[in-house]
């Protein structure tokens, strides 16, 4: 039998970095998806296929402990791109179906970018959980799968992560976390734009940088939690469908963002060219370093500035994905 699960990634409205302190942010899923097909094998272990993860594609297979790593002859940073969720995802699927000793064949596609602020990680790791266990016969529902890929995103990066990448990817829609506080929104199909500078990010690296920008300095902390209060500004105007007022306050957010050194050249010409082209508001998305921005236009100015901005490799619309974690 082979099973195979979808999940798809995000944006920031706002709040990255500030949900990792406890205060809210509000990510919106997006419909671009990581896809995962598992086999069960009839030996404990795991053989990896990571031919599409906008990344040079290989193949590795290793034995049944999760915590042996495979000797093959790349970078540590492709590796642990192409093995180090899927690992985890397998251990918690292992553990959901009480199967410590599954072996399984894992293809993984993705439509997201890797390390490019818009939640391929989670995807990856949303996808694995619920495709390996549906294939040994459990079904979780999505609050379910969106813990159990928390508890793979805090594994990975050290415990550094958040909710929010995991649950907004298992749910769909809008949703807002705070802490471990966890809910869906309602929200309009916002207009969004995305742009991709083409590069990727150590997630944890940016994440760590913050917490020793937020111990060292009391204004950082500040600043941080400056992130929440635009934050629960944010959802009084997502509620009230006041689109010019979000955009003003991702505006706000970027320079809060910025403030906090996460931002980087590239992300910030894009946010300046986005605004040159008429986007209501406009900031980076994700743990920034280089990655993506997002825009909120409903014309097609946006899409031809960042067109015409050197830095930017790749601009496209992105619409709300309603559905979350799916079987396909």
């Amino acid at each position: 039998m082979t099973t195979t699960s979808s999940a798809p990634g995000k944006v920031y409205l706002f709040g990255e970095h500030a949900v990792v302190y406890g205060e809210p942010a509000v990510p919106c899923a997006i419909e671009r998806r990581a896809r995962v097909t598992v086999t069960e094998r009839d030996d404990d272990r795991l053989r990896v296929d990571a031919s599409d993860l906008s990344i040079e594609g290989f193949t590795v297979e290793y034995g049944g402990s999760t915590d042996e790593r495979p000797a093959v002859d790349v970078p540590p940073s492709l590796l642990e791109a192409a093995t180090g969720y899927v690992d985890s995802a397998v251990a918690q699927a292992r553990a959901a179906a009480d199967r410590p000793d599954a072996g399984f064949d894992v293809e993984i596609e993705s439509e997201i970018p890797l390390g490019a602020g818009l939640g391929s990680s989670a995807a990856v790791a949303v996808a694995g959980i619920d495709a390996a266990t549906r294939e040994l016969g459990v079904d979780l529902d999505a609050r379910e799968v969106a813990d159990r890929a928390y508890r793979v995103e805090h594994e990975v990066q050290d415990g550094e992560a958040s909710r929010a990448d995991t649950f907004c990817s298992a749910m769909g829609g809008a949703v807002r976390v705070e802490g471990d506080d966890c809910s869906t929104l309602d929200a309009p199909d916002l207009p969004f734009v995305v742009g991709y500078d083409g590069t990727g990010h150590d997630t944890g690296e940016l994440v760590a940088g913050v917490r020793a920008l937020r111990e060292e300095y009391g204004f950082a902390a500040d600043t941080v939690a400056a992130i929440g209060d635009l934050v629960r500004e944010g959802e009084r105007a997502l509620e009230a469908g006041d689109v010019e007022e979000l955009g003003r306050l991702m505006n706000f957010n970027h320079g809060l963002l910025s403030a906090l050194d996460v931002s980087a050249r590239t992300l910030e010409n894009m946010v300046w060219a986005a605004r040159d082209g008429g986007a209501l508001g406009a900031k980076l998305t994700g743990a920034g370093g280089g990655g993506s921005i997002v825009a909120l236009d409903d014309g097609d100015g946006v899409e031809t500035a960042l067109s015409l901005t050197p830095e930017c490799a790749e601009t496209f619309r992105a619409e709300l994905a309603t559905a979350g974690v799916r079987a396909e």
